[in-house]
């Protein structure tokens, strides 16, 4: 598990034991339609304090394959949807929380060429038999990935 790539459920049970926790795993229906189609790009956007963070745990939680995330989503809506098990754990997930990197205040190419250092070490650690070339260039590893 690294810090980016397939970061686990760790942070999804960390909202659930909370006493605000919002129900919102209903949304994992609408994001298996879209999966492997030309649909699959999609953008959660809402204003601040609306739990994007949130939304994103749940994401990584769900589709993460180094985890079994079946037991976190227990008594959640998503849970009892007839396609639940279609997708879970089944893919790498990459979770970028780009306020870390915006907050330190750095110019952006900076934080971009660190952000992209510290998704490559993760990369190198699941993936040692795959040979980054590029290291300097996240599509390109992305891609050999």
């Amino acid at each position: 598990m690294g810090v980016y790539l397939n970061p686990g459920g760790a942070m999804l049970k960390r909202a659930l034991n909370s006493k605000i926790y919002v129900d919102k795993s209903g949304m994992m229906s609408f994001l298996n339609s879209v999966a492997n189609t030309e649909q699959q790009f999609v953008c959660v956007s809402r204003p601040r304090r609306f739990g994007k963070s949130m939304a994103a745990n749940m994401v990584c939680a769900y589709y993460d394959h180094t985890v079994d995330g079946a037991e976190a989503f227990v008594g959640l809506a998503a849970a009892v949807a007839p396609e639940f098990d279609q997708c879970r754990n089944r893919y790498d997930v990459l979770r970028i929380n780009m306020v870390e990197f915006l907050k330190r205040g750095r110019p952006v190419g900076e934080m971009l060429a660190e952000l992209t250092k510290r998704i490559v070490w993760d990369f190198e650690d699941d993936y040692p038999e795959i040979r980054l070339r590029e290291p300097e260039d996240l599509a390109a590893c992305l891609d050999r990935v």
